[in-house]
Order: C-alpha cells, then structure tokens, then sequence
C-alpha cells in the first residue's frame, strides 16, 4: 500500500496553501479541493482526486483512495491509497477524557481533539501523514476556540500533510477555512442542503427563488455553488488577495467572524508566520474593520510600537503626515507640497494611516507599507484613533522628541512635548494650512538650530532603517558608500558592492560580497546545511541541520556549512513549516 502523495506548494499565504498534486512538473489536480463519499454525485478526478469510504466495523476504518495517479516516482496509475483505524471519538467538551483506543498512525491520520491533548505518540511519528482527519471538526467548530487551536496545533506538528474537516465546509466558508488551513472538503452539508429543498451558496444556505423559477436544489446545482467557489478560492490565493475574499465570506455567519477574530488573535502570537517581502505588483486591500487584525498588518503595528528605531540624530522634531494613494508617498503630489512646505530633512516624518498606524518616511518603500490600499473616507474609527495614538505615544516614549508637529486630521493630546496643530481643520493641501505648516516648521527649525540632512546621509538613514525592519541589524552597512542614481543604488563597501537597493523590488539584492560582512555581525537569520551535501540548487528539507524558526517567507538568509558562511538564500515558506514540508524553502542566490 502507497504511503506517499506527491504535493507540492503552488501558492502560499500564512496558513493558506494551494497545493498541486502529483508530480510536480505536470500536477494534475491542487487544493482547495473535494472528496467524494460513498453515494455522492459523480465529479471530475480534478475537482475531487480522492474518495473515502468507512466500513460498519467497530472501530471504523477509514479509506481514502486517489482518483488520479499522485504517487510518486512513476505516477503511472491511481494511487496512493490509505487505511487507518478512526477509534472512538468522545465529544470535544470532554476534555480530560480519553477514550483509550488507539487510532492509525500511517499516511492517513485520523485526529480528534483528545487524541490532540492525550497522545503522545503524535509528535514523534515514524511516518509523516500525506493527510490528517479532524474528525470531530463540526463538533469543535461549535464551541469557542477549539477549532481553531485544533487547526494551528495540527499544521505546526504536520506542516507537511494535507487537511480535511469532514462535515464542516460549504462554497459559504471554503475561503475562511482554507485561511486555517484547511485543504480537502466533502459534499456532506450540500447533501443536506439538497434534502431539505435548499441551496448551498457562497453567500450561505437560502431557499430558491420562487416556484416557477429555473434555479435547482439537486445536488448537480449544489456542486456547481461549489465549483465557482473552489475557483474564486484558488484565484485570490494565486493573486494574494485571499484575505479581502476572507473578511467578506466571514460575513456569512456570527461563527465565522469569531473564528477569524480568534484566529486572528493566535497567529499574533505565533513564531515564524508571516510575509517579510512581496513583488511589486502585490497590493494589500484593507477594506473593512477586520484588516485591523490582519496579522501581517498587527505585526507590522508591533514592531513600531515596540521596536522600530528612527535614524540617529532624527528623534528630535516629528513630523506627522496624511499618507496617499500613491506609493511610496513621496511620489505623490500631496507629498510634493508637503516636502516643499517642510523645507528641512532634519525632521522625522512619520504618516499616519490606516490600518498600519504609523508609517515612518524612512521605511515607506518596505512591505506592508509600500504595498496596502484603502477606501478613503476621512472619517477615523475609534479603532483606529486608539491604535494610531498608542503607537505614537510608544514612539514619542521610548526616543527624545521635544516637538511634535500634526498635519492630519486626526488630533492628539500629548503631554511632554511642544505640540502644533497645522492642519487647522482644512484640507492638508489647501494654502492656509500649507502656509501653517510652513511657518511652524521654520519657527522650530530657527529656535533649534536643525540643518537639512545631505542627500547621501538621507539615503544612508534610510537604508539603515530597512535593514534593522528586515534582517537582524544594520551593523553590515557600517562605512557603506551609496552609488548610482534612482531608482537602483548601489551600496558599496572597500569599492566592493555589497548590494543593490531598488524601488522596484522594494528591497536589498544581497552581492556575493556581501556574505563575509553580514557573518560577521550575525545580520541575517541562519540555516545550516548538512555537512556532507554539495550545495548547488535551492534549499531542501532534505538537507537542512538546522534552521532559525522565525524565519518568515521572503526573509534573506546566511547559509552555513561545517558552521562557515557559504551563500544566501531567500525563504519562500516560514519557519513553521520547515520540518517537514516537501519541496522548496527557499531559494538559492549566492555561493561562495
């Protein structure tokens, strides 16, 4: 009996994966996808590559069958096929209970909740699982937390296996449970939905339209609610826009929302789960409340709040801005004005918008920064007001700023500081209250004395900001000088280029050069290669001693062999998933 299922990533979004299945050259299906269950309607093997059945014995087996040839290396007929005994199941409340009857331990693992916090056996398994089953996922799902904690605790343990809920999904919730990390989904609330005469939608279970109406409730009319909602899924995966589809189907029921809220909420929390850098046509749509508790947003409001830096010398007169469409802001006609008005780089400026807060000038070309989009309104939530003042006051707290000059429509009160109010209630780019602000940021330039900062320290400010935001410190751009003309810098050291920084790519392109420097001041999180492999590719579990579990997807890294620097590479999965996820983790760009 196979055990192994050929998968590799496709696209990936925190825990969201779409997976191909198969060999990997030419993948014949990918999730979110269906399995069929005994009875159900005929599907295409694309849409549904696997099929289970139980038998009526006590303790059940359970088998899953591919549909398709997904096993690896020949991939020459339908396999791989999997058996495991489920056990008894006890319900989720019972928390300290333990049924006591082991289940199956091979390629298919059946989970519940005390099997979650009672076997022991699960976190060192001889075999890791091509496919969990959380088989009282409906019952978890109606209690507070549970699904949720299930759900995290099984992708950190298994990051590598493919997850199905029996009972749970539905078009209505496919895109927040692949967001968990769901992967595989049956037809077993259609089928009820059928019974009674009614639809399963993306928008959730409605009665038809009318008697004379050509709208269906059999099963071929559920399977299609299904397919538009699989395909919308697997579409806003591949673009990045998953998260906007989520915050809008959360909407489907008061359950959902807590879910993601509580999801929300663990991710914070977790090491190693994130986005550090994206392409540049990659936009972060914040169009509801929700985009508050995106975690690629919160972690970006934890680290101004509690570790962000300005450049030396800065901290001194803060400089408060509107933000704009356009980005980086600087590129915007708004922000030529306010420029102008300023008149002197010796000041920090600091934009403030929703929902990332705060954004300093000197990281506005970094992710999320350079990348998010909002609907503009001008009205403030008190959501948004409390999170944008607690992170100014955590800015203003921990550097020495003795004036603060707002240009916004939002209005703080600020203790400790000379305070100025510029925008006066009118529009940031009217004359009046241009004329205000230039007047007060000449007023403060005169009294303290402050001299505009040289284009080349600007850059250099700039640059040392990314890289305390993006690697481990900036101790490798020590003595840098910054070469070349916009929008690619070259940043050199001993007339070597040690990097390239471009708009483009919002980013460092790390040189070979710069290997030696960044080892030697520990800049870059690490991974360690094992000792006998001849490094000529990208970066494979199947050769990695030990990696840095905080690693999130689009860091840079230092690889080390025999525990000296050998190249770098840039990870495209976090550090959660790097124990046993098949396929690439990173992606090779330099060797010594």
């Amino acid at each position: 009996m196979a055990n192994e299922l050929g998968r590799t990533v496709t696209h990936r979004y925190l825990y969201a994966r779409s997976w191909s299945l198969g060999d990997r050259k030419s993948p014949l299906a990918s999730t979110p996808c269906l399995i069929s269950l005994r009875d159900d309607i005929k599907m295409e093997e694309t849409l549904a590559p696997f099929s289970a059945v139980t038998d009526d014995e006590i303790p059940q087996t359970l088998t899953v069958k591919s549909n398709l040839p997904l096993s690896p290396p020949s991939f020459a007929e339908n396999s791989p096929s999997f058996e495991s005994k489920v056990g008894h199941v006890l319900p989720p409340s019972l928390d300290e209970a333990d049924a006591g009857e082991a289940a199956g331990y091979g390629g298919l693992l059946p989970i519940s909740w005390q099997r979650l916090n009672h076997d022991q056996n699960l976190t060192n398994l001889a075999i890791n699982p091509s496919i969990i089953v959380l088989v009282d996922a409906v019952q978890l799902a109606g209690q507070q937390r549970k699904l949720i904690d299930a759900l995290v605790a099984i992708k950190h343990q298994f990051p590598g296996a493919l997850i199905w809920t029996p009972g749970l999904g539905g078009p209505d919730n496919v895109a927040v449970l692949t967001w968990f990390g769901v992967d595989i989904f049956d037809l077993a609330r259609s089928r009820q939905c059928s019974a009674a005469d009614i639809l399963l939608t993306g928008s959730g279970p409605r009665n038809k339209v009318g008697s004379d109406s050509l709208e269906n409730t059999d099963m071929e009319s559920q399977l299609l609610h299904w397919k538009l909602a699989i395909n919308e899924v697997k579409s806003a995966l591949s673009s990045g826009s998953l998260r906007s589809l989520v915050e809008q189907r959360s909407l489907n029921s008061p359950k959902l929302v807590e879910h993601l809220r509580y999801h929300d909420q663990v991710v914070r929390m977790k090491q190693g789960v994130g986005i550090s850098h994206v392409s540049k046509g990659y936009s972060l749509h914040c169009n509801s409340a929700e985009s508050l508790a995106n975690p690629i947003v919160t972690h970006w409001v934890d680290y101004i709040a509690n570790q962000y830096l300005p450049p030396s010398g800065l901290d001194r007169v803060l400089v408060l801005l509107p933000c704009s469409a356009k980005k980086p802001y600087r590129m915007s006609k708004s922000h030529r004005k306010f420029l102008d008005a300023i008149g002197n780089t010796s000041f920090h400026e600091v934009m403030v918008t929703s929902p990332l807060g705060l954004v300093p000038r000197d990281l506005e070309e970094t992710w999320p920064a350079s990348h998010y989009d909002i609907p503009v309104t001008g009205v403030w939530s008190a959501d948004e007001v409390d999170r944008t003042y607690l992170m100014l006051k955590s800015l203003i707290d921990r550097n020495q700023y003795h004036t603060v000059i707002n240009h916004t429509s939002m209005k703080f009160d600020l203790k400790g500081v000379e305070y100025y109010d510029t925008s006066q209630n009118l529009p940031p780019t009217s004359r009046d209250a241009l004329d205000s602000l230039r007047e007060i940021t000449s007023l403060v330039s005169k009294k303290h004395g402050y001299r505009n900062r040289k284009h080349h320290k600007i850059l250099q400010d700039n640059f040392q900001s990314v890289a305390r935001y993006k690697m481990n410190n900036d101790s490798w751009l020590f003595d840098v000088k910054i070469r070349g003309k916009p929008p690619y810098w070259r940043l050199e050291q001993n007339s070597k280029q040690i990097a390239l920084w471009s708009n483009d790519r919002r980013g460092f392109s790390l040189s070979k050069s710069s290997i030696h420097p960044i080892a030697e001041h520990s800049s870059l999180k690490e991974i360690s290669i094992k000792p006998e492999v001849s490094w000529k590719g990208d970066i494979f579990g199947s050769i990695v001693e030990v990696f840095d579990k905080s690693i999130l997807s689009g860091d840079d890294l230092l690889v080390i062999q025999n525990s000296a620097p050998i190249g770098l590479a840039r990870a495209t999965a976090s550090g959660w998933e790097w124990s046993s996820t098949p396929g690439m983790l990173a992606k090779g760009h330099q060797r010594l």
